[in-house]
């Protein structure tokens, strides 16, 4: 039937996308790139939709991330089928590939995956991403599950509420004795809008919208330092580069021992995570979640009673 779609081309098209090229792909799967340029022609035909983009590396198209999700997903329950059938080779580990926020990372998540009970022998691929950005990592079918700010679930996933990460404000002393002269008899908002700020990269708005809640016209400063890792963040505003939002289980040490201080104690910034996962009857994805879940409830605020 036209409607099906052959596992041989779907296979390939993974294989494409993975390697970045048909030459690379055709060296993995041990054919000639003229074969595996007909099955992903063929397999364009058959759906009617163009599915990669020419590039370099190869991109999937909007069409083609289904696709590639799809073969993800099969290659995955085949893994699955074969370990409860014996058929997996001697020490042959379960890999699960997740997207994670860098915060999540440094301050609770790894301590969650640290639970998963050793004889679910599984390995972990992270992709670390902001929260904002992982469910994309989902719809590209790189991934498996993902710790997302998105409570949209992806096409072909399921959402669980995680809670809330707190963002606390602050500052090292020196900065504030620097950089922010009068306060906090005069307004924050009079007097950090020229300030260095610490940014993760940039794509980081986070301290610009902390500031336009505080009815700062134009959010933080022009002056940034961009420092992408949580621990390189929080040590580079603890040493005076800068003001940022850390969160609170790696400020709180810090403000108790006086190197940094609040400067909106009133203003934390909460920020709600969701795990999102493929739908899928997998063991140890299913046990993985429920780690996670557990873990979230321990080292997150609650999330607000609908």
């Amino acid at each position: 039937m036209m409607s099906e779609l052959p596992l041989d081309q779907v296979r390939t098209l993974l294989a494409v996308v993975d390697e970045g090229t048909f030459d690379a792909a055709a060296r993995a799967l041990h054919v000639t790139p003229s074969a595996v340029s007909q099955r992903v022609k063929a397999l364009e035909q058959r759906t009617g939709r163009v599915l990669l983009s020419r590039t370099k590396p190869v991109r999937p198209t909007e069409s083609g991330e289904v696709v590639v999700r799809f073969a993800r997903q099969l290659a995955r329950l085949e893994r699955d089928a074969r370990a409860e059938l014996g058929m997996t080779g001697t020490g042959e580990a379960t890999r699960l590939s997740i997207a994670v926020n860098a915060d999540s990372l440094a301050t609770w998540f790894l301590s969650a995956l640290a639970r998963v009970p050793e004889s679910l022998r599984i390995c972990f691929e992270l992709r670390r991403e902001d929260e904002a950005h992982t469910a994309a990592l989902l719809r590209e079918g790189r991934v498996m599950a993902a710790v997302t700010s998105s409570p949209e679930p992806v096409a072909g996933c399921s959402v669980r509420q995680l809670g809330r990460m707190r963002y606390l404000a602050v500052a090292s002393p020196g900065f504030v004795d620097r950089w922010l002269g009068g306060w906090p008899e005069v307004a924050l908002r009079e007097v950090i809008g020229d300030a260095p700020v610490v940014a993760f990269d940039r794509r980081d708005d986070f301290q610009d919208r902390f500031l336009r809640d505080l009815r700062t016209a134009e959010g933080a400063g022009r002056r940034r330092h961009f420092v992408p890792t949580s621990e390189g963040f929080v040590y580079a505003v603890a040493a005076g580069m800068g003001w940022g939002l850390v969160p609170e289980r790696q400020a709180g040490p810090l403000l108790r021992a006086g190197r940094l201080v609040h400067l909106a104690a009133d203003r934390p910034s909460d920020v709600p995570l969701y795990w999102q996962q493929w739908k899928l009857d997998s063991a140890a994805l299913a046990a993985v979640a429920e780690t996670v879940v557990a873990a979230a409830a321990d080292a997150l605020r609650a999330a607000p009673r609908a």
